[in-house]
């Protein structure tokens, strides 16, 4: 139980509920081609439909019962635009397993894309969605929660914490001075000091498991230059942890990369 294993070469994971299986993922950020354009000047065509099917060979991929997200399915953080909201519904309307939004900073409109999802005006049907508040929730023995607040005590008393925001990156150097900057995980134990004065929690313990944005046109925290983390209980949550490579590499400790 509690069990969230990676999916090689996938910002994605697989997460054992106690019954039903979810694919997990994070940092969705439909929609973020029309920020660009509007924003930074860039040109990007959409690529609304790669991230669907991407989804759709996951879900296959899993086996999974349930898709869960953790948040900022949204991209623009005033409201919902017409390219997310339509990204959003039509693969909602894409979907037959129930779906659970964990609410991020950046889906300050999400309820009213599912609402509009379910309308009977709209063509199509969704599955069950359920959106969550900023606390995040817990399914089994695993808690979700976005990561730009502290986790509710339902969350944290899980044995295995999953969060994303923070879009973990590194950047790697070769030995004649080229880099990249690659997504990567995040994973430890979870140091009970950093949650001092959060009363009432059921303390198991738990793992903490950041995922890389699903979305990578998005930027990230580099965890191995400036570490400059978003989440109020990192890093000081996080002491021990390591960090992965999307094919599974290790990297060892994130603070001595």
């Amino acid at each position: 139980m509690g069990r969230v294993d990676p999916i090689p070469d996938e910002p994605a994971a697989i997460a054992d509920l106690g019954g039903e299986r979810a694919l997990v993922i994070a940092d969705y950020h439909a929609g973020i081609e029309q920020a660009l354009r509007y924003e930074n000047g860039v040109e990007i065509a959409s690529q609304a439909e790669r991230r669907r099917e991407h989804v759709h060979r996951l879900l296959d991929l899993a086996e999974a019962d349930r898709l869960v997200v953790l948040g900022d399915f949204m991209h623009s953080i005033g409201g919902p635009g017409g390219a997310e909201r339509g990204e959003i519904e039509v693969l909602l309307e894409s979907l037959s397993l129930p779906v659970t939004i964990v609410k991020g900073n950046h889906d300050g409109g999400i309820e009213s894309i599912v609402d509009d999802a379910r309308s009977p005006r709209t063509p199509g049907s969704i599955p069950e969605v359920t959106v969550t508040g900023g606390g995040g929730c817990r399914l089994g023995d695993v808690g979700f929660v976005h990561g730009h607040g502290w986790p509710d005590h339902e969350a944290l008393g899980a044995r295995v914490l999953c969060m994303g925001h923070e879009h973990p990156c590194v950047r790697l150097t070769d030995e004649v001075g080229g880099s990249r900057v690659e997504r990567a995980w995040l994973r430890g134990r979870l140091v009970r000091e950093a949650f001092e004065g959060r009363t009432g929690v059921a303390w198991n313990d738990p793992e903490l498991v950041v995922f890389p944005a699903f979305n990578d046109l998005v930027g990230g925290t580099w965890i191995n230059a400036d570490r400059d983390f978003l989440c109020p209980f990192l890093p000081a949550g996080l002491a021990g942890g390591e960090a992965y490579l999307l094919d599974g590499t290790r990297l060892g400790p994130y603070d001595d990369i």
